[in-house]
């Protein structure tokens, strides 16, 4: 290995093999908005845990989200990128959790805000209790 290199390829491997156990693990993680479940039973509390995903709206977005606003009816164009936000938000929460070694994430509020004065950006946050549960 050179030092122009800076990493061996070995090296690269296993630390992408441990990234890839990690998000494999994080799938596992099981999300809920319930604070109680009669048939989980509540091993540990890890802690709180949160994830921040924000997403501009481009020139093209913003048109036809404000065109549909002017004619009426659902905007396709951001409904769409509000279920994208949200996906990666709960994904980067089950990473976060599953990185404390919890299998699941209780209590999980999802906050919507939009902002910016030059473009829109939308912005969400999931937050959540980690803990580890196991059937009751």
């Amino acid at each position: 290995m050179s030092e122009k290199q800076g990493v061996s390829k070995e090296e690269r491997a296993k630390r992408e093999a441990e990234t890839q156990a990690k998000i494999d693990n994080a799938k596992r993680v099981l999300v809920t908005t319930e604070s109680f479940s009669p048939d989980l039973k509540i091993e540990e509390r890890l802690g709180i845990v949160t994830a921040e995903v924000a997403e501009g709206m481009n020139a093209f977005k913003d048109f036809a989200a404000d065109f549909t606003g002017v004619v009426g009816g659902r905007s396709g164009v951001t409904q769409k990128t509000l279920r994208n936000i949200r996906e990666t938000v709960i994904a980067e929460l089950k990473l976060e959790a599953s990185l404390l070694g919890a299998n699941a994430v209780i209590a999980v509020d999802l906050d919507y805000q939009e902002f910016g004065t030059t473009g829109r950006f939308l912005f969400v946050v999931a937050s959540g209790t980690a803990v580890i549960v196991s059937p009751q």
